[in-house]
């Protein structure tokens, strides 16, 4: 499968939107993990509008809500905004209390599409891979970087593994590669829970 120059354009876009954002917890420019994100979709057959939208997927949440919401839908059209709305668990601010914006993201992949999950699922998958990494660095001092503290974001993890798996069994013929991404999540988080 052959990409456009729309993701050439979305990959710009995405550098320009992040520049000077770091990762929590590695300190890494921001752009690595949406690539990181991006190269799972795409490795598990992703197309080009998912591709997309994991390269956008935290525009919404990071760097300005409705009005960058519209940029990528004028640029992207619908259906990556969709993807990307399907990845944010808050367009305002100040955001939600921790927990609540958390339990909400985890309810609304009740009825979410193949591609919300394909994506939510890789972008979750990078982050706790990033995170089972600098574990092995830094010991429980990990998560400190977290507002859900260690307990919470394990909690979060498991249940995002329970809403996956839920939502991909009520979804005739859906994407065969998108339950093997939330295996993979969860191996990493039991490698988490166990350590």
């Amino acid at each position: 499968m052959k990409y456009s120059k729309r993701f050439e354009e979305a990959l710009i876009f995405a550098n320009q939107l992040h520049s000077g954002q770091e990762r929590k917890v590695s300190g890494a420019p921001y752009i690595g993990h949406l690539l990181g994100v991006a190269s799972i979709v795409i490795e598990y057959g992703g197309n080009e509008d998912e591709a997309i939208g994991a390269l956008l997927h935290d525009a919404i949440e990071d760097q300005g809500g409705t009005i960058i919401r519209e940029e990528i839908r004028k640029r992207f059209g619908d259906t990556v905004v969709e993807i990307v709305d399907g990845c944010t668990d808050s367009d305002v601010i100040p955001k939600p209390p921790w927990r609540k914006r958390k339990e909400d993201y985890i309810a609304h992949l009740a009825e979410a599409t193949p591609s919300i999950l394909l994506v939510s699922a890789s972008d979750k998958l990078h982050n706790t891979r990033a995170t089972l990494k600098k574990y092995r660095v830094i010991g429980n001092e990990v998560w400190n970087y977290f507002a859900g503290k260690k307990d919470g974001t394990l909690w979060y993890y498991r249940t995002l593994i329970i809403a996956f798996r839920d939502r991909i069994s009520r979804i005739p013929n859906c994407n065969p590669q998108i339950p093997q991404i939330v295996d993979e999540l969860d191996r990493v988080v039991v490698e988490l829970e166990r350590l």
